[in-house]
């Protein structure tokens, strides 16, 4: 095949199929970061959450064991070649979180939701992509590199696994495996998952979708010419990388990220006409509007700070274990509570 097309179009249509699955899943599944977020503290549901959950082990389950089939090398990833920052975990997950919270969607959400016609998301999804090139390579990199300077890993990777097999010796699939299974039967202990076919479906397609990102990129950078990286989803930079090749695509090879944010697109465009909810939307309050510039604003540049946003360290980075997904993670859920919290409670009559 990679004769027949070239490698970096392989890997941009790998990432537009997952894409496709994942943008899918927030018009049909409802899968949403912060939706999640919103119906545990404020809605009296968790099924949202044991989404997330079981879409994280189904991906956990999936990449270890294609790991020890041969076909995925989590070891080829940034996630096990660069340094552990917990300081940047924590203060980027709180920023991105935080952010996520005041422009109403995180990356992922914000693609999903212009995919139904909404144009305020066409604002948060320029503002962010622009936002985190400013700090990953741009006016702000100097200081990023001077605050939170990324190196390269030169002992044990920064993977639960890795260092769980230095410890007892126990090997690290088999505890890859163990966990992502723990997970899946963590999230399918609750009944009202069960209950919802359809969230259970959709979750599992979004694990789906990033080891899918895993197998597809591992495989054209094991057996192509190029030197093309091993990645799976991410919203963050890849949006920014996204707007540049809409600008200078003639200058530039095409990549997984811009077809994984195609296929968010599409997928959800898709979704939308599915349901029968494509309208377009536009933002009436310049109030509003501030705001939710100014989240995406953070969510750029916290993710870069991170390393990931809500699905690039919550699902991606975390199927592969590394060190970094909980915690940024749990990072990311503390700040949105914090920014939900005046926008929603701020809103009620006082008692």
């Amino acid at each position: 095949m990679l004769e027949m097309i070239p490698e970096s179009w392989a890997v941009a249509l790998i990432g537009a199929g997952g894409g496709i699955l994942l943008g899918l899943a927030a018009r049909l599944g409802r899968f949403c970061t912060l939706g999640a977020i919103e119906d545990l503290l404020y809605g009296g549901s968790a099924r949202r959450m044991h989404m997330w959950l079981l879409a994280i082990g189904v991906a956990v389950t999936g990449t270890f064991a294609l790991t020890a089939a041969g076909i995925v090398r989590p070891e080829l990833s940034f996630y096990y070649a660069i340094e552990w920052m917990p300081l940047a975990s924590i203060l980027g997950g709180l920023a991105f979180g935080y952010g996520m919270a005041l422009a109403g969607n995180c990356g992922y959400g914000a693609i999903a939701r212009l995919g139904g016609g909404d144009l305020r998301s066409f604002v948060i999804v320029l503002v962010m992509g622009v936002s985190a090139y400013a700090v990953l390579m741009g006016p702000l990199a100097p200081l990023r590199d001077l605050l939170f300077p990324q190196r390269d890993v030169t002992g044990v990777a920064p993977a639960l696994p890795a260092l769980a097999e230095a410890w007892t010796g126990v090997p690290a699939v088999a505890i890859g495996l163990g966990a992502g299974l723990a997970l899946c039967a963590l999230a399918l202990a609750s009944r009202e998952l069960r209950g919802d076919a359809s969230a259970v479906f959709w979750a599992g397609m979004v694990g789906v979708a990033v080891v899918a990102g895993w197998a597809g990129t591992t495989w054209v950078a094991t057996t192509g010419f190029e030197a093309l990286p091993v990645q799976s989803h991410s919203f963050s930079a890849p949006v920014g990388e996204s707007i540049l090749f809409a600008m200078t695509g003639s200058a530039r090879p095409v990549s997984f990220a811009v077809g994984s944010i195609a296929g968010v697109w599409a997928g959800a465009f898709i979704g939308s006409l599915v349901k029968g909810h494509f309208r377009w939307e536009a933002c009436e309050d310049p109030r509003e509007l501030r705001r939710q510039i100014f989240g995406a604003m953070l969510m750029g540049g916290g993710a870069v700070v991170a390393m990931g946003c809500s699905v690039g360290q919550g699902v991606s980075a975390f199927s592969v274990l590394a060190v970094s997904a909980p915690v940024t993670l749990l990072s990311i859920l503390a700040g949105a509570a914090l920014g939900l919290r005046p926008l929603i409670e701020g809103f009620q009559p006082a008692e």
